[in-house]
């Protein structure tokens, strides 16, 4: 086996970075072979490749703007020349005519052979080399040594282990990134990462899990996911807590036991381990080093994030090795398939830019509690690598020239693969049929697997040719956008310039020490500040806001954490980051490098999609956007205003001139769409914030968006001025100061939301009125409040006491609204369940339905539709009734009393917090 040796930036161009001891280990054949290319290249193979030195340069300027070309660990090439030629065994190899010179000089030749061959390079691209370089020649070979194409272009593990059954998929995922839609399963799956990640810093004991699982299902972030699925918060902690005895179970098999030969016996052989041994061990796990480590590795142009990274003890007889090695955890099925296991492989190549190959990782199933070891050998790193080659070919030729008319158009993807079952279940399949039909079967030459076309009529035939016109374009449009010059995304400056080359430009500040103790502000955000080195912070363009990149001066560290600047003076810098760095050492010195504004197509191209799809919303999109239909408008304002809010807007609307208000009454009329469009000055933001206030008083619900943050708070700060409630959605960090109280990170955490119920609330801008259910029955302290406030309002006008009834169904309700009674001045009012109203009635009648919840729930009380009817005939001159309407809606008989109320205009929506100005009535009790 030869040793692998990294070419050294300091040493010269002849055997660089090659010790003696690895020089002398290339066998005599080896040396022949090179001896014999050395004088072929003198007398014929560099005068094919002087070419103009003008064209590469101007193909490296186009498509590399920023590439800095090296040699050393981060090597970076320019490919020359390709050539294809025999060798003597009659084998292909394919050799390329190199420089790392930025002035196309020095040249070297790399040789592929074997299934290197294939890699798609082109003279004209950068490449980086890993093995031995010994007389300016580089020798990859099935053996020994790897070629990384575009290593700047940084590929997720997960996708490369995608690619694996179907490279198409993988490539129209990283395309189509917003577009993959979140499931139930996903949501689980990050629970119960985070859940086992938490439970290995502290304790796998079960109650411990239990505290640790109802924790993190309370998160703000997650609530959010549950909303956005319409899921139920207490069937997703009763899923998640499905996994806790496997937990256990894995931590009593592989931690803290008494001796070696207690943990379980597995098959492991490392690559660097004698053939001859005996590949049976038992594997120990020691301690957690890290969790969702962020690795980004520019000599294999890999990124990701590994689970856990844990110390592991190999026990085999009476040795034992201590390695680092990545732990993938997955929660679906116990498959061990390739996909699972070349995660892992390519995990332990990200793990190498930290320490020392770890050569295995480990591969947890969080259902069973089952572990499999991975070794890393060099046959799968290759394999891996090639097939990351292959995605970053097609990723960076997304924009090719057709052959007769050269013109610019889309590319082909990797080939549609033929196995329907596959396809079936892909998530992809939707976008896969789209660019079929759309780009690549408008090609000269195009083909289509004939078992497929089924399946892309299938998926396809409820769109119009203008519709896949309108996607070709602007799907080429898109990616044309982002592969210019000035909106190409690269972080490659981190690995190829120091800090000091970067402040320069002022979008870095180098030489940077942690102070003071890392605060943690909320889910994943941690409040760190940072001082320079040797006093005051250099002169920067960074400030508050910005988004940022941390890294660590060494090498090994590069893209540790990301987050913004939250304050910047002449000494300090303080961030809120997304990982704890108090973990390195104190002596660490970080970078902070400006995370670059690009030309984000993610959201437009996922946008894209969504238009394309089989849905009464898309296709209404569609008519509109692509076939031009008119938007439709209603006849009479009347219809449209409520009686009660006619004076609000007529007030609101003597401020405006005639073309605003004109403006307003489309806007009010519109069914589908209105545009308004003004010169600058003309009183745009004016009339967007009279348009909110009429729109709030009328009673809608508005979702105020814009291109920047800036634009949509200019607008919120007016609104403020008015009273207007609002919800500001977004980053806090890139909100104004004087808006950021109206946040929903900020409210959330005011708020202390930790359930559901709260959320869905705090988003549907209504009283927070959630049931509790409890030993001593249904409950729901907001209605019983209200109730009684209610009360006391009607005594005041004038009414007795006696002739007003409270109905409630559920007997923990009757017992806080007596409470509550008891400790105010109102006097004796009947509290009572709807069977002992029977046969009796009041003048005014009050009734809390009590029930509040997301799932619909509304109990068998309400349910009986002899005792709604009783409850809602009680009264004689008033009756009030209180409740949720979203839960009310769910039983049929209550549906249609509400559709009724609503068509009577009888149904008020108490203002978000309202509730809360009417606590006083009722004195410090109700604060509780």
């Amino acid at each position: 086996m030869k040793t692998p040796c990294i070419p050294s930036p300091k040493q010269g161009s002849k055997g660089r970075g090659q010790s003696p001891a690895a020089q002398f280990a290339i066998p005599a054949s080896r040396m022949e072979q090179l001896n014999e290319l050395e004088l072929l290249m003198e007398k014929s193979f560099w005068e094919e490749a002087e070419l103009p030195a003008e064209l590469f340069q101007k193909k490296v300027v186009a498509s590399f703007p920023r590439t800095v070309l090296s040699r050393g660990m981060d090597n970076r090439y320019l490919v020359l020349a390709v050539n294809t030629v025999q060798n003597k065994e009659g084998n292909c190899e394919k050799r390329l005519v190199i420089t790392a010179s930025q002035s196309l000089e020095n040249k070297e030749l790399c040789i592929l052979r074997n299934d290197w061959c294939s890699v798609p390079v082109e003279p004209g691209d950068i490449i980086h080399l890993e093995g031995d370089c010994t007389s300016d020649t580089w020798i990859i070979d099935k053996d020994f040594g790897y070629l990384i194409l575009y290593p700047d272009m940084l590929i997720s593990g997960t996708s490369i282990a995608s690619s694996i059954r179907c490279m198409r998929r993988a490539v129209l995922s990283e395309t189509f990134r917003s577009s993959d839609p979140a499931t139930r399963q996903m949501l689980i799956g990050t629970v119960l990462h985070e859940v086992f990640q938490k439970a290995i810093n502290n304790s796998f004991a079960p109650e411990k899990l239990q505290e640790l699982a109802f924790q993190t299902i309370q998160e703000i972030r997650h609530l959010k996911e549950m909303y956005r699925l319409n899921l139920s918060q207490d069937e997703i902690k009763q899923e998640v807590e499905d996994y806790l005895p496997s937990f256990c179970k894995w931590a009593g098999d592989f931690m803290h036991k008494n001796t070696s030969t207690d943990f379980p016996q597995m098959q492991l052989s490392l690559p660097s381990d004698n053939s001859k041994d005996n590949s049976t061990c038992n594997i120990e796990v020691v301690k957690p080093m890290d969790i969702e480590e962020s690795i980004w590795s520019p000599r294999f142009g890999l990124k990701g994030k590994i689970d856990v990274t844990v110390g592991v003890k190999i026990h085999r007889g009476y040795k034992t090795k201590y390695k680092i090695m990545p732990l993938e955890l997955k929660t679906g099925k116990e498959s061990n398939s390739i996909e699972h296991r070349s995660q892992v492989v390519l995990y332990t190549l990200l793990s190498q830019e930290r320490r020392a190959d770890p050569e295995a990782g480990l591969l947890l199933y969080l259902k069973t509690g089952q572990m499999y070891p991975v070794p890393a050998n060099h046959l799968d790193k290759r394999e891996l690598l090639k097939l990351r080659n292959q995605m970053a070919f097609s990723l960076f030729h997304r924009i090719s020239k057709s052959a007769t008319r050269q013109k610019t158009q889309l590319a082909s993807l990797p080939q549609i693969i033929e196995e329907e079952k596959t396809c079936k279940y892909c998530s992809q399949i939707g976008n896969c049929a789209l660019y079929s039909r759309a780009v690549e079967q408008q090609m000269d030459g195009s083909s289509v697997p004939i078992v497929m076309l089924p399946k892309i009529e299938e998926e396809t035939q409820h769109l119009k040719q203008t519709h896949l016109e309108y996607f070709s374009l602007w799907c080429l449009m898109l990616t044309l956008e982002s592969q210019s010059k000035d909106n190409k995304k690269n972080h490659q400056n981190i690995w190829l310039m120091p800090a000091s080359e970067m402040e320069k430009s002022g979008s870095c500040i180098g030489n940077l020490i942690r102070m003071e103790h890392v605060k943690i502000v909320c889910d994943g955000q941690y409040l760190h500040n940072f001082q320079h080195k040797h006093g005051t912070i250099p002169v920067t363009n960074l400030m508050a806001g910005d988004r940022v990149i941390v890294s660590g001066e060494e090498r090994s560290l590069f893209a540790l954490s990301r987050g913004y600047v939250k304050e910047i003076n002449m000494t300090t810098v303080t961030c809120l980051l997304d990982r704890n760095l108090s973990v390195l050492p104190e002596s660490t010195l970080f970078r902070l490098d400006q995370e670059e504004k690009n030309c984000d197509i993610d959201t437009p191209l996922g946008n894209l999609s969504k238009l394309m799809e089989n849905t009464f919303v898309s296709k209404k999109l569609r008519d509109l956007i692509i076939d031009f239909h008119e938007p439709q408008f209603i006849s009479y304002l009347s219809s449209v205003l409520p009686h009660d809010a006619k004076d609000t807007v007529a007030c609101i609307l003597k401020g405006l001139n005639k073309p605003q208000r004109q403006a307003m009454k489309k806007v009010l009329l519109s069914k589908d769409y209105t545009l308004i469009v003004g010169m600058p000055g003309t009183g745009k933001t004016t009339t967007i914030c009279t348009l909110v206030r009429i729109l709030y008083a009328c009673g809608f619900s508005v979702l105020l968006t814009s291109y920047t943050h800036s634009a949509v708070d200019n607008i919120l700060l007016k609104l403020a001025k008015f009273k207007i409630g609002f919800l500001r959605l977004g980053q806090t960090q890139k909100v104004h100061p004087a808006v950021q109280q109206f946040t929903e990170q900020e409210i959330c955490r005011s708020k202390s939301i930790k359930s559901l119920a709260l959320l869905e609330e705090l988003y549907n801008s209504q009283v927070p009125a959630p049931e509790q259910v409890e030993k001593g029955g249904v409950s729901n302290v907001t209605e019983a409040k209200l109730t009684v406030f209610l009360t006391s309002i009607f005594v005041k006008a004038g009414c007795s006491p006696s002739d007003i009834g409270i109905i409630a169904p559920y007997r923990q309700q009757l017992k806080i609204i007596n409470d509550l009674l008891a400790r105010s001045s109102i006097g004796m009012v009947e509290v009572n369940t709807v069977d002992k109203y029977q046969g009796r009635d009041k003048s005014i009648v009050l009734v809390s339905f009590v029930r509040s919840n997301k799932d619909g729930t509304v109990g068998e009380l309400l349910k009986d539709w002899r005792r709604l009817n009783v409850a809602i005939t009680r009264a004689k001159h008033k009756l009030i009734l209180l409740g949720c309407v979203p839960s009310l809606n769910c039983y049929p008989p209550l549906e249609k009393l509400l559709n009724h109320l609503n068509s009577e205009k009888l149904i008020i929506d108490l203002p978000s917090r309202e509730h809360e100005s009417l606590c006083h009535i009722l004195g410090d009790f109700q604060r509780e």
